[in-house]
């Protein structure tokens, strides 16, 4: 057998392996399976906070994939972060929405993902007590029965709000709770303080809180991200499904941003369960374009960097990453363009202050 005729065919079968790689990328997924880092509620499950509840509220995405013959499957986790990190790296969901902690220690145990879009940035985080206990502020927090949800997003804040008045976790007696459990501890005494987010508001409201810590109007890197992300493996097999994903989040952060739509907002988020009252707290004096902004700018992706470099400090994660290349930003300037939605919203620097114009370009990769 001669050289060139090895080379051939060799070639040969290398153009007929690409050809039928290509062709089996091409087909089209059955079901797109998003999952959320929370339990959700209502009929059917949902949740608020992000223009991806308005998404599975009016079913947007269902009915952009109908034409297509493709279904959307809805996983709502109790155990939030971690539990979706475990679906993920189990292939039981396509995409996740989840916050900026649960990702990093995601991508520092080797799951493969792209982060496509913020959705539901700058979330507040609360320290509530029983009403008539004696705590006045994060300093008295020290040796007391403290719930924390270890491993989500507002872990980390906990801990930087701790140490921005000298504590550190183990300064507290902490017990891990998810949010279900730690209501009803909190309720029944079972607790003397527990840190969270909106959903406080609720309890507070019913006279079975009250709320002494706040990061409302604080540094904001006191704030949680949230954001949409994508297996790497399944971005790369179904890009047109991936971009026909993002423009219907796009199109809900569009429509949630609009402060003519606070109140509906607000109904459509109150179907998970968390009453309007609640999210009207937590969006006080904020603009809405402010916290649904998909944009990936400078804030964002230096929120990611630097959870990622305190995560490895508190030994959350056991190496450094980087999260460069992690952020693929192509389907959202393709939506932003198509939708004509380049200027919409205004971009913010590492610290969170507003740059000159609205539009600043998304991060690059």
């Amino acid at each position: 057998m001669t050289y060139a005729f090895t080379f051939r065919r060799r070639a040969t079968l290398l153009a007929l392996g690409l050809f039928f790689g290509a062709t089996a990328q091409a087909a089209p997924p059955q079901t797109i399976r998003i999952g959320v880092a929370t339990a959700g509620g209502g009929e059917p499950v949902t949740w608020g906070g992000s223009p991806g509840g308005v998404l599975r509220a009016n079913q947007a995405l269902e009915d952009a994939f109908k034409a297509d013959g493709i279904s959307v499957e809805w996983l709502f986790f109790k155990g939030a972060g971690p539990a979706v990190n475990e679906a993920l790296s189990n292939k039981q969901i396509d995409f996740a929405y989840q916050g900026d902690l649960p990702s990093i220690v995601g991508r520092a145990n080797g799951l493969k993902t792209k982060l496509l879009l913020a959705s539901g940035a700058r979330n507040n985080l609360y320290v509530v007590t029983p009403p008539q206990s004696d705590i006045k502020g994060l300093q008295d927090l020290k040796g007391r029965k403290v719930s924390l949800f270890r491993g989500t997003n507002g872990h980390l804040v906990a801990i930087n709000a701790l140490e921005s008045v000298g504590l550190a976790e183990r300064d507290l007696k902490a017990v891990n709770l998810d949010t279900g459990s730690a209501q009803a501890a909190l309720v029944s005494s079972g607790v003397d303080a527990a840190f969270g987010g909106y959903e406080w508001f609720k309890v507070r409201d019913k006279g079975l809180a009250k709320v002494i810590y706040s990061t409302q109007g604080k540094d904001p890197a006191l704030t949680r991200q949230a954001s949409l992300l994508v297996r790497e493996d399944f971005e790369k097999e179904h890009p047109a499904q991936v971009q026909k994903v993002v423009d219907q989040f796009v199109r809900a952060a569009h429509w949630s941003s609009d402060e003519k739509n606070r109140a509906e907002l607000f109904q459509i988020w109150a179907r998970s369960g968390t009453p309007q009252a609640s999210w009207e707290a937590e969006f006080d004096k904020q603009e809405l374009a402010l916290r649904n902004s998909p944009l990936l700018d400078e804030f964002i992706v230096g929120r990611y960097k630097a959870v990622a470099s305190d995560a490895l400090k508190l030994k959350l994660i056991r190496r450094a990453i980087s999260v460069d290349g992690w952020f693929e930003p192509r389907y959202l300037q393709t939506a932003l363009k198509q939708q004509g939605l380049e200027k919409r919203w205004q971009s913010f620097d590492a610290k969170g202050v507003a740059k000159a114009a609205a539009g600043t370009p998304v991060a690059q990769r």
